[in-house]
């Protein structure tokens, strides 16, 4: 009796050490995490017994029989597949709650309104993603948006600029196709026909280009839509947009900008400078948001036709010449640091006026 007493108790000891160890397995942080973390490959399809065992050869779980059977306890809670990082050693039951919320590593990128494949692609390379080289051979490549634009050269226009989450191991190619899939969900919400603006005429290559030019040409949200406005009515009446920015690209594309535009540079013979041939070029110029692309499909209806910097971020506008060379002059003078309106002349002559009169008093 005592011997079968003694075997409970010991069946029992070993028990309650099994449990404990479980116990401590789940709850204990585990691991020594080299500086650099630790990233764990999730499949699609794995099953609980062999994500345990993947988490464990990793190092990042104590043992994979209590993680397992940890899981088990959960039986609505499914581990997502993905690549996840471990830069800290965490108890078997965090790293349970990270795979079941689906916490999988994703490295922020923002691409900002207006720029250009060339821009992003040395972006992604300064931030260690990718080659600037890799990124614009994808870019290059304007097989996702041929049932948009379909006399597109690259994929320039229809990158659209947001912030997106990144996983690790995110290719060239899959970056661009997420690039593409945010325009195209941004031109439902702009043009939900996909293809027709406030002129059923104009093609939605034309509209992005369009964009492209306004989201280069102010930084400001407000004044887009009279920018659209200056453009299509310049575009309406055959005259040259004179855009400055389109000149900046086509010497991007050479690598010849130095950073200013010189008389020289505006007379450059190439399809995108708007100085030299009229209408607009042959494609976007840049990447531009949804607050562009809606004002490029439905610009402001104004008679303006011309602007020019104020010097504060936005513009002048005007719709005559005479108008615009007074705002030109208007910019010099605030460039020079003097007041935007000059003296006024009346004032000036009936004070010399004045002092020619008391002048002459003097003298009878």
């Amino acid at each position: 009796m005592k011997i079968l007493a003694a075997l409970v108790l010991i069946v029992l000891l070993a028990v309650a050490a099994a449990a404990g160890y479980l116990w401590y397995c789940i709850e204990k942080p585990y691991g020594s995490i080299p500086a650099e973390g630790v990233y764990v490959d999730i499949p699609h399809g794995s099953s609980q017994r062999a994500v345990a065992r993947l988490l464990q050869n990793s190092g990042v779980i104590r043992n994979s029989v209590a993680f397992e059977l940890y899981a088990r306890r959960h039986p609505k809670r499914l581990l997502e597949a993905g690549e996840y990082l471990f830069d800290h050693p965490l108890t078997g039951k965090e790293v349970f709650w990270k795979l079941a919320n689906g916490e999988v590593y994703q490295n922020p990128f923002t691409v900002r309104e207006g720029e250009t494949i060339f821009d992003i692609a040395h972006d992604l390379e300064a931030a260690k993603y990718m080659t600037a080289d890799d990124f614009l051979k994808a870019a290059q490549d304007p097989m996702l948006i041929k049932d948009l634009f379909p006399e597109a050269k690259t994929l320039e226009g229809f990158l659209f600029p947001a912030t997106y989450n990144l996983p690790k191991h995110t290719t060239p190619a899959d970056l661009a196709a997420m690039m593409v899939r945010k325009f195209r969900e941004a031109l439902l919400n702009v043009m939900p026909d996909r293809g027709k603006a406030a002129d059923p005429a104009a093609s939605l290559g034309s509209v992005v280009t369009l964009a492209s030019l306004v989201e280069r040409e102010t930084p400001k949200p407000g004044e887009r839509l009279l920018v659209a406005g200056v453009f299509t009515n310049r575009l309406n009446k055959d005259m040259p947009l004179q855009c400055d920015p389109t000149v900046i690209y086509a010497l991007e594309q050479d690598g010849r900008y130095k950073g200013t535009l010189t008389l020289k540079d505006l007379r450059i013979d190439s399809p995108y400078n708007t100085y030299v041939y009229r209408g607009l070029p042959p494609g976007p110029i840049g990447n531009p948001g949804e607050v562009a692309l809606r004002a490029a499909a439905h610009p402001a209806e104004t008679d303006f036709l011309y602007f020019v910097a104020n010097t504060q971020g936005g513009h002048f506008f005007a719709a005559t010449l005479a108008e615009h060379n007074k705002n030109v002059a208007k910019y010099h003078r605030l460039l020079n640091g003097e007041p935007a309106e000059p003296p006024p002349v009346e004032a000036h002559h009936t004070h010399a006026a004045g002092a020619a009169r008391k002048g002459s008093k003097g003298k009878r």
